[in-house]
């Protein structure tokens, strides 16, 4: 690599030019008394510093050592060239599938900052394919940037700029479309793609890493190697979400788009299947199918788009000290839709229950989700949803309530009146909705097998 594609400036470019050093060479790196030895690497950020150079050393971490005007850099030995990317004309003439990746950011497309140790999304999607040239032994892949933002700034207009890409990917005939992103909203945009994207013919599957890719404990490499082998190869057309299975690096598991959460803050296996199975399992050389997906691939299934969502809808967690004034305050700001994440099978405290009536009847769209991780919504067990009930608020079954608020801002987006949207959101379209699960569970109840 080119220093001036490096990434360096100012002080430790100087010092770089002067030791005719170039990025994956060995060098040695002298500050005060200490000294470093180490593959120089290149600078990846957001934003610019002129006196931190980063080596890759012996143990496979990366280490960013700020240079003073008397450090030394001298170089040890030239690093080899390997070149992992060809031409688009060479892959596409070998005999595999064609992969899409679509970058969004997120940790597994992310560098850390050195200077302040911050992870930040500053790697393209070419470079993914770069890091990870094992890649090339399962598919043509043919990578874009949509976006680079890290998960918690992802946006509804966001799904549908996502959406929108995987339509065209779909339209220029790939057979699978991968989707990089961070995980702490994967589940939200695996939910919003599973509405927008209807009638898919091949796999959709979003994939994160827990870990950056600069660490050797990093999980980036295996996630999106599973990622391209599940696209491409498995026998399903729907959104799924594919990421670590245990601690280890076993196996892989794909969950459907609707029905997965991230349970832990940092674990490799974070995510998980909620209120349904895993579709499959993933290794580096099979794909084992563990429960039946919805729909099977078809190249010849015409897609059907509808990535519009309506921005106007709010997530309102009851809690021991909710008073009214949020639900009012949502209807005078002219909100279309709330989505409350009630206790248990679905209730509120009584002192709310005016506010979500004023709500109805001033025309908002008021159902109800539950904060519990497993089970189903059923109101009509306890007085307190009963009375919800009667008021107009919608049970949502067994949707989680972040798949919940997706499909109500879809479906506002995609409805012109009140009655319209509570059809269409109790509607199971994308595996969300379960209703077989209410008898297993009557019978469990009374003590039944």
């Amino acid at each position: 690599m080119s220093l001036d594609d490096s990434g360096y400036s100012g002080l430790v470019l100087e010092k770089i030019s002067s030791s005719n050093a170039k990025v994956g060479d060995i060098i040695s790196v002298k500050r005060n008394e200490e000294e470093y030895v180490g593959v120089l690497m290149p600078r990846s950020q957001v934003g610019s510093d002129s006196f931190h150079i980063i080596i890759k050393i012996e143990t496979g971490y990366n280490v960013g050592i700020k240079m003073h005007q008397d450090s030394e850099i001298q170089k040890i030995k030239t690093g080899k060239k390997k070149r992992t990317i060809m031409s688009k004309e060479e892959a596409d003439q070998r005999d595999l599938p064609t992969a899409s990746i679509l970058s969004t950011g997120g940790t597994i497309a992310s560098k850390v900052d050195y200077q302040t140790g911050a992870v930040n999304p500053a790697l393209s999607a070419q470079d993914l394919y770069d890091t990870v040239p094992e890649l090339k032994n399962y598919a043509n892949v043919h990578a874009k940037v949509i976006m680079s933002v890290l998960s918690e700034n992802i946006q509804p207009k966001d799904w549908t700029k996502i959406a929108k890409s995987v339509a065209s990917e779909i339209k220029s005939g790939t057979d699978g479309v991968v989707i990089a992103h961070g995980t702490d909203t994967l589940g939200s945009t695996s939910a919003a793609l599973s509405f927008a994207l209807q009638d898919l013919p091949i796999p959709v599957v979003l994939v994160g890493s827990q870990r950056s890719s600069d660490r050797p404990s990093s999980d980036a490499a295996m996630n999106l190697i599973g990622a391209i082998n599940l696209a491409t190869r498995a026998n399903a057309a729907e959104v799924l979400v594919l990421m670590h299975a245990e601690t280890g690096d076993n196996y892989l598991h794909a969950h459907r788009g609707t029905r997965v959460r991230k349970l832990h803050t940092s674990r490799r296996d974070a995510f998980q299947s909620v209120n349904d199975y895993p579709l499959f399992r993933v290794t580096e050389q099979d794909i084992e199918e563990i429960h039946p997906p919805k729909h099977r691939r078809d190249k010849d299934r015409k897609l059907i788009l509808k990535p519009k969502f309506e921005e106007k809808v709010a997530l309102v967690k009851t809690h021991p000290s909710i008073d009214g004034s949020i639900i009012n305050h949502l209807v005078e700001s002219s909100y279309r839709g709330i989505v409350i994440e009630g206790t248990g099978l679905g209730h509120t405290p009584n002192r709310l229950h005016s506010s979500i009536k004023k709500a109805i009847d001033a025309g908002l769209v008021v159902v109800m989700s539950s904060q519990c991780v497993f089970g189903r919504v059923n109101m009509n067990v306890y007085r307190s949803g009963v009375e919800l009930l009667d008021i107009g608020v919608v049970p949502c079954e067994d949707m989680l309530p972040e798949t919940t608020l997706v499909k109500l801002m879809w479906v506002l987006a995609n409805t012109k009146n009140q009655e319209a949207a509570r059809e269409l959101l109790l509607k199971p379209l994308a595996g969300e909705i379960d209703m077989r699960s209410e008898e297993s569970e009557y019978v469990s109840s009374l003590g039944g097998s």
